[in-house]
């Protein structure tokens, strides 16, 4: 292991394990691994999966609304 991958892993034994597994999730999709680097809650996918039904409709957000949405976080 270089000193660089080694200093990495010593700062990240300090963090918590929520943030060593997501730091672990993020190399190990670097390597190729096939698992998810994110894991959905069900809300998350019930939300994904309404989205692909309404981009399949073609029902997309109007100009207005867009505007709108680019409007309230001042851009």
């Amino acid at each position: 292991m270089t000193d660089l991958l080694e200093k990495a892993m010593t700062t990240a034994r300090s963090l918590s394990p929520e943030m060593q597994d997501e730091i672990a999730r993020m190399v190990l999709a670097f390597m190729g691994d096939d698992t998810s680097v994110y894991q959905f809650t069900s809300e998350e996918e019930a939300e994904q999966d309404e989205a692909d039904a309404a981009e399949a409709r073609s029902d997309y957000a109007t100009d207005e609304e867009v505007r709108a949405i680019w409007a309230k976080y001042g851009l």
